[in-house]
């Protein structure tokens, strides 16, 4: 299997690595924002700058096939072709640096194809084994560009935290090249994680939807919760607001991972992604993960409960699909769609709580999955055990809002963006 994925990566890559060019185009004419707006992302601005942060060091990237150009380069394979960095390794998370790798599952370590780089396993690694990585590549500069999806739950932003922690333990400098949140930056949304339930779903106590950047939450993270601050440098992006949704960047969208095809999968995650902790199908396997959700036994009463709750900027179809793989593989479920139509006032979480409470109350069949994962979803115990005492969706939401209000508080030191 290691053999084909190779086979695959060389074929893959090697027609980006000839066209590779040392510069980057400046966005055109259009791109971004209306109103004389352009975004520029992080890797633009250092790019434009002649790299003059990164001059004298030997660098490794922290990648993933979302780092990339507007004009759909790859990043290290832009990088690796200009003689004004010293790029010296690549550090791939999960599902990989060129992204072959599923859920749960990386590429292993390998020399890149298209570049000849050693690109080293970063995926569930973390502290001193972390930092030994980081010292046998030979790097004195650590530089992340990954793009988030904007969900406490969502692993990339950990593997943010274990690499600025093992950064530190082995003397080396951080870099964060910020791109966009695409759901926004306008707010932070959901239960704050409990330390006793840290998983790689999440480490520290931050809110479900976080509402920051990954160089604000870089910040957070160095000042808030590292044992010992790393020498950190961000780099910010220009024409971002908060109020922006991902269309607004003008930047074309790369699967962050194999489940998240488009950002509309991205605006409803930070809440259905909480079906992962259930027996239904979070909608893995079709065309619309995580805006299908559904199960053997589940009929139309179940999309009728949950838009008899009435939730702000979202309603509910129902629906029937047959998952290619993971739960139900091959199946035909029934459950319900989302369609967004206001996602301006649309809540991801606050909408996951409802669908949680209606498809327990509509379908006999509905359980926690075994392992109590929803509490590692969560953050906490909290939601299970209200949901199953017969806590409605403003109960729920109520009872996590004391700890959110903290955490904003926190949250507002750190923000770089208006």
């Amino acid at each position: 299997m290691r053999l084909s994925r190779r086979s695959l990566l060389a074929t893959t890559t090697a027609a980006v690595a000839a066209s590779a060019a040392p510069a980057v185009a400046a966005p055109g004419p259009g791109s971004g924002h209306g109103g004389g707006r352009t975004l520029r992302t992080g890797f633009e601005r250092l790019a434009a700058d002649g790299y003059v942060l990164l001059d004298g060091r030997r660098v490794g990237m922290v990648t993933n096939p979302t780092g990339i150009t507007r004009d759909v380069r790859h990043i290290v394979d832009v990088m690796h072709a200009d003689g004004r960095v010293d790029l010296a390794a690549v550090f791939g998370p999960e599902h990989g640096f060129r992204g072959t790798a599923q859920a749960g599952g990386s590429e292993g370590r390998y020399d890149d194809p298209a570049t000849g780089l050693p690109v080293y396993d970063t995926y569930l690694k973390s502290g001193q084994a972390l930092a030994d990585i980081f010292t046998a590549s030979g790097v004195d500069t650590v530089v992340f560009d990954i793009q988030d999806a904007g969900a406490r739950f969502y692993t990339y932003i950990w593997t943010l935290f274990d690499c600025m922690e093992a950064a530190q333990l082995a003397g080396l400098s951080f870099v964060v090249l910020d791109r966009p949140n695409p759901v926004t930056g306008r707010a932070a949304l959901g239960p704050v994680l409990h330390k006793e339930f840290a998983t790689f779903v999440g480490r520290q106590p931050i809110s479900q939807a976080h509402g920051m950047t990954v160089a604000e939450l870089a910040l957070l993270f160095n000042e808030e919760f590292l044992t010992a601050p790393v020498a950190l440098e961000t780099v910010k992006m220009s024409g971002w607001k908060r109020s922006d949704f991902y269309d607004a960047s003008g930047m074309p969208w790369v699967p962050p991972s194999p489940n998240m095809p488009t950002p509309e999968t991205a605006l409803v995650y930070a809440g259905t992604c909480l079906f992962e902790g259930t027996n239904l199908s979070e909608g893995r396997g079709t065309t619309r993960p995580f805006e299908l959700l559904g199960a053997e036994g589940v009929d139309g009463r179940w999309a009728a409960a949950a838009n008899e709750l009435g939730l702000a900027g979202v309603r509910f179809r129902e629906a029937y699909f047959a998952p290619t793989f993971s739960k139900f593989q091959g199946k035909t479920i029934g459950g319900v769609q989302l369609h967004v139509h206001d996602r301006e006032a649309f809540d991801p979480v606050r909408t996951g709580i409802g669908l949680l409470i209606t498809a327990k109350r509509s379908w006999s069949g509905f359980a926690w999955r075994e392992d109590n994962w929803i509490d590692k979803l969560t953050g906490s115990t909290q939601v299970r055990t209200m949901i199953d005492a017969g806590a409605d969706t403003d109960e729920v939401v109520g009872g996590w809002q004391q700890e959110l209000a903290a955490f904003r508080r926190k949250r507002r030191n750190h923000l770089l963006y208006r």
